[in-house]
């Protein structure tokens, strides 16, 4: 089976085990998958991890012990976790102490021809809705759940990057009627921002006028992003870490308790919901694809994905 596989470093592989189907999960065939900042981090080493890479993408169910399943385009909540604990029964298994994590933590991902995932995490995906749509779901869950952290009549969130998470989570932030401004470094990629109906401006020209934010987004995938987050964040507001970044940050955290700061950090989202935005039209994160591979080029498509400026890449099963 063709995978892409990270041990030490990323390697495209012809001859990885099919995976094994335990009981309560389905056996998917992956259609398309994207090329997440994550992903090229823990190709970085991020996290130790050693496996497939790959956890955003939508598939199509080959088997699984409900056969309802079988034969539906589907996406997944990338978390798998026990389904017994506290967080597990309450608020979906995203924190559950023994959970695996699709293509991240513990559980193979989407690079390959098939792959397995619990079917209590799957999300089945509606005809109205495309397969290059369908594969933004779970980046667009993670990018609408930022907004569950804006402070209640924030008139305006600063969202720091102009890369592909920044990008959706302003397409999110726009959706539920935020006022949002990009900061970034590249012109193109902030008439993307414009575009959407958010104001941007590149970070070198800014001044003065985004200072006091109630709201900073940093989605920047640097170590320069929180410091400029807590610049630009007003005393008592919200700083929201988006991104994670390989290694050890050096930043002045004293910012947080002289200016009484709310620091947060956001991961994954509601799969359904991001579905549900979708299928209605409020969200379009198509503009964002800029190029696609096919599995058998995986390793071209990170390669790819890892150059400066990139947006979304996808890898077509």
């Amino acid at each position: 089976m063709i995978a892409l596989r990270c041990e030490k470093e990323p390697e495209l592989v012809r001859d990885h085990p099919e995976p094994v189907r335990k009981p309560g999960e389905a056996l998917v065939r992956m259609r398309l998958a994207g090329v997440c900042d994550t992903d090229l981090q823990l190709a970085r080493g991020y996290m130790g991890f050693s496996g497939v890479l790959g956890h955003e993408f939508v598939g199509e169910v080959l088997e699984s012990d409900d056969a309802a399943w079988r034969g539906r385009r589907v996406v997944a909540d990338i978390n798998a976790g026990c389904g017994h604990c506290t967080d597990c029964v309450e608020n979906r298994g995203h924190h559950c102490k023994t959970r695996t994590v699709l293509g991240i933590l513990g559980r193979d991902g989407a690079m390959a021809e098939r792959l397995t995932v619990p079917e209590r995490c799957l999300v089945a995906v509606p005809n109205g809705v495309d397969d290059d749509r369908a594969v933004f779901a779970e980046p667009l869950a993670a990018a609408l759940h930022v907004a569950d952290d804006v402070p209640p009549g924030a008139d305006r969130v600063v969202v720091l990057g102009d890369g592909k998470l920044g990008l959706l989570v302003a397409r999110a932030l726009v959706s539920a009627d935020k006022r949002v401004f990009v900061v970034g470094h590249h012109e193109e990629k902030l008439a993307v921002a414009r575009s959407a109906g958010a104001e941007a401006a590149l970070e070198r020209d800014i001044g003065r006028e985004l200072d006091d934010a109630p709201a900073v987004v940093d989605a920047t995938g640097s170590s320069s992003g929180l410091a400029l987050a807590l610049r630009l964040v007003r005393p008592r507001g919200t700083v929201i870490l988006k991104t994670t970044v390989a290694g050890v940050t050096d930043v002045d955290l004293s910012p947080i308790v002289i200016n009484e700061l709310r620091v947060v950090g956001s991961r994954c989202g509601d799969l359904g919901m991001a579905i549900d935005a979708l299928e209605a039209g409020r969200v379009d994160p198509t503009p964002l694809i800029v190029a696609r591979f096919p599995l058998a080029r995986a390793d071209d498509a990170l390669r790819r994905a890892a150059e400066p400026g990139t947006l979304k890449v996808l890898v077509d099963g």
